[in-house]
C-alpha cells in the first residue's frame, strides 16, 4: 500500500485486461477478461443486463494490463467475460 503526499491511502495498483465488445442490437460494452489467447474480432459470451444473461457478443478491442487508476469504466461495476465461443 502507497501513501500519498496529501496523507491518505492510494488504492493498490489493480490491473486487469479491459475488452470493449459489441452485443447486436444493445451497443457496445467494456468487460474485464481473463482469456489470454483473447482477438479483436473473436466471439464471446459475456453477462448482459440486470439478469446477467448470457448473450454473444463480438470483441472490439482489447486494452492490456490497464491499471485501475485509469480503466474505462470502474473496476467494480466490471463484468468479466464468461468465455469464448
Amino acid at each position: 500500500m502507497i501513501h500519498s503526499l496529501s496523507g491518505g491511502i492510494v488504492s493498490e495498483d489493480k490491473r486487469a485486461d479491459f475488452v470493449k465488445v459489441e452485443i447486436e442490437g444493445e451497443g457496445s460494452f467494456w468487460y474485464v477478461s481473463k482469456i489470454a489467447d483473447l482477438k479483436e474480432g473473436d466471439f464471446v459470451v459475456v453477462p448482459f443486463g440486470r439478469n446477467a444473461r448470457e448473450v454473444k457478443a463480438k470483441v472490439l478491442r482489447i486494452d492490456k494490463n490497464v491499471s485501475y487508476q485509469i480503466s474505462p469504466i470502474p473496476f467494480k461495476h466490471a463484468k468479466t467475460i464468461l468465455r469464448k465461443i
